[in-house]
């Protein structure tokens, strides 16, 4: 028996003698970001699936697991002998499994769940379950802690200040400029549970988190303190002592959910229920009147100050430099040096830690050779470490995080000649990249209602991707951060002058391969007519697009002039910083069609 089937059995143990009907584990910590420690990684420990997209239902007859269409492949592949069924969820990652509750649950089941990893907003899906009725549910149910024996331990890093010359605000100025909010909303308390909203606000950063410079915490922002929940070993003295200052408190981490519950009683608290956990919730929801949105932090921060967009210029082209550089090496070297994709990978690492401020990758970096470009989210791992060939397309998905910004960045390289249909799709995939990029739109226009730009030209082909086409980026915190994003699903937040979003359609060809371009763009207020404001976006990254997949006969006039500009702006941004090898061949890439 493996290990994957023999802790499902033990867990099914443990689910009979606590009454549950149906236990549920889903791929999240208390802080619900993106990525989570070892210690939390409950999902990969139970099955190897190692996604970043996931929940688990288990019952005595029955384990799924449910992803979205980026790891579909790869969920078949690492579930193998698991015990696990793969269920895929509809388009965009919704909670399928609660329709499955639906037609395979009986009334008056029992569900269980541990709170602290458990959102408020997940808990509202499962409260309306349709056709279930007489059903109860254990938000308390923790049967994992007592069979992980070898669990990671929390991590334990220390806090580092971003200094004002890279954030633009002190302190003191965004503390102030929140309880602004606060008060113009009649808000006592505002708990912070998003652990980039405390970076952020305290100016800090630390390295618990894999790929983002984040410190675990929470926060609770008062009229005249701020509780901050973290384990003081990781505060420095001279930290510590800014903080004391500012009427921040430090107080240990686990006390959280005990201390919450001690404010003042009748308060008016606002949390976000998509990162505030059910064992959070259940402390405070009798005491307190609850306000839910959006953090005011969240809101702050997506838009970026003059500083931070200063910066952010300057580390466009570090980091356009260090792409440059590493695809005119896989370039010249393809033939003569062995490579495979984590070895690429590796490579793009090194380049990257010789540019100024940087402090790590953003995520993990997707080197996808041929078919494995059809895994959006593919991860090489030994057993499937490709071997880069003579011919096939590579696509290369990664980012940095430096002090003055946080970057992601796509391209698709072809070794050898592409094929025609290569050709064909890459340009079609690239004509909605251009359309996004150039369109203007009216304030207040929401990510959703631009989304259909990037896909036009892939539909008219009967083609289209099964991820959005942008979302937001943190300033040296998490590569994926909103609210804003740019997608079909609706998001009440509208794109704003100062935003960042990513512009990244994509084709994927099952056992073929995938095609993405992706840049980094900048929302500016354009014109104001009698009509309003109008914005456009000005496209930030930069890197050279691989002229040899293009079918310029599928382009326009006007498609062509943005590819010529933009290749102009990347060639005089980066050039300076190059060898003369590779300003002669940059000189190449970018020359105009």
């Amino acid at each position: 028996m493996n290990g994957s089937v023999e802790n499902l059995a033990l867990i099914r143990a443990a689910l009979r003698q606590k009454g549950i009907d149906a236990y549920i584990i889903t791929h999240s910590d208390p802080h619900f970001g993106e990525y989570i420690t070892g210690h939390w990684k409950i999902i990969e420990w139970l099955t190897g699936f190692t996604g970043s997209a996931a929940t688990i239902v288990i019952t005595g007859s029955f384990a799924g697991l449910w992803t979205d269409s980026r790891y579909n492949v790869q969920a078949e592949q690492q579930l193998k002998d698991s015990g696990f069924e793969v269920l895929l969820s509809a388009r965009y990652g919704l909670a399928d499994y609660v329709d499955w509750f639906s037609s395979h649950l009986k009334s008056g089941s029992r569900l269980g769940f541990d709170g602290r990893i458990f959102s408020v907003r997940q808990l509202r899906q499962i409260e309306n379950i349709p056709l279930l009725e007489n059903y109860s549910f254990d938000d308390s149910c923790d049967v994992i802690s007592g069979l992980w024996t070898e669990r990671p331990p929390e991590p334990l890093s220390v806090a580092w200040d971003h200094a004002v010359e890279f954030t633009g605000l002190t302190r003191s100025e965004k503390i102030a400029m929140v309880r602004k909010r606060m008060k113009e909303r009649k808000i006592h308390f505002h708990l912070l549970t998003s652990v980039d909203d405390i970076m952020w606000l305290l100016n800090i950063r630390g390295n618990d988190i894999p790929y983002s410079p984040l410190l675990i915490s929470f926060a609770v922002i008062g009229e005249k303190q701020i509780l901050l929940f973290v384990d003081d070993a990781k505060i420095p003295p001279e930290l510590a002592a800014g903080f004391d200052n500012l009427d921040i408190v430090m107080l240990p981490y686990d006390e959280v959910y005990n201390i919450i519950s001690l404010l003042d009683e009748g308060s008016n608290i606002l949390i976000d229920p998509s990162t505030t956990s059910v064992t959070i919730y259940r402390s405070i929801y009798s005491r307190f009147k609850i306000i839910e949105d959006n953090t005011i932090p969240a809101e702050l921060k997506a838009v970026k100050n003059r500083t931070e967009i200063a910066n952010i210029s300057k580390v466009m082209v570090e980091d356009g430099v260090a792409l440059t550089k590493f695809f005119y090496y896989v370039e010249n070297n393809v033939i003569r040096v062995p490579m495979t994709e984590t070895s690429l990978s590796v490579k793009l690492l090194e380049f990257r830690g010789e540019r100024i401020n940087f402090l790590g990758p953003s995520f993990g970096t997707i080197a996808a050779y041929r078919e494995h470009g059809a895994l959006p989210h593919y991860s090489a791992v030994p057993e499937t470490d490709a071997v880069i060939g003579e011919r096939g397309l590579l696509l290369v998905d990664s980012g940095g995080q430096y002090k003055g910004g946080t970057t992601d960045i796509t391209r698709t390289i072809s070794i050898g000649f592409p094929a025609m249909q290569e050709k064909e799709d890459f340009t079609i995939v690239l004509k909605g990249h251009i359309k996004l990029a150039m369109t203007k739109f009216p304030l207040g226009t929401k990510g959703y209602q631009l989304d259909h730009l990037a896909r036009e030209k892939l539909w008219e082909k009967g083609l289209d991707y099964g991820h959005g086409t942008g979302h937001g980026v943190g300033y040296c915190l998490n590569v994926h951060e909103g609210p804003q994003n740019i997608g079909p699903g609706y998001n009440k937040t509208a794109i704003k002058p100062g935003m960042l979003v990513t512009n990244e359609p994509g084709l994927y060809r099952v056992y073929e391969y995938g095609i993405r371009t992706e840049n980094l763009m900048l929302c500016y207020e354009d014109e104001e007519t009698e009509f309003g404001k109008f914005l456009k976006f000005d496209t930030l990254s930069l890197c050279y697009i691989e002229k040899q997949l293009i079918d310029i006969s599928l382009l326009t006039d006007d498609e062509i002039r943005w590819l010529n500009a933009y290749h102009a702006q990347v060639f005089e941004k980066l050039s300076p910083h190059l060898d003369p090898e590779e300003v002669k061949w940059l000189a190449e890439k970018t020359s105009p069609v």
